[in-house]
């Protein structure tokens, strides 16, 4: 996979391989954040707190060797968005 160009800031999904597990398939973890680096070799990610706050943000570099895909995501909404997407009048 060839990728030029990540703008900065960005938010994404980044789909890594980690390995195989004991039946020989491919294990997989994703990590969902926003760019803050990118230089052909190595993307460096803020990633999303969790969305129950028992993991922080935090920087990660992620080998590009090591990307599956990634696709951009859209921005999470706000509690208060979130309170007025369940709510109807």
């Amino acid at each position: 996979m060839t990728i030029v160009h990540i703008p900065i800031g960005a938010r994404l999904v980044v789909r890594t391989t980690i390995g195989t597990n004991e039946e020989g398939r491919e294990q997989y973890r994703d990590f969902v954040g926003h760019v803050t680096a990118w230089d052909g070799v190595t993307l460096s990610l803020l990633r999303d707190e969790s969305a129950n706050g028992r993991r922080p943000a935090q920087l990660v570099d992620i080998r590009a060797a090591d990307i599956v895909r990634f696709k951009p995501v859209p921005e999470r909404p706000t509690n208060i968005e979130r309170l007025r997407a369940g709510h109807r009048d």
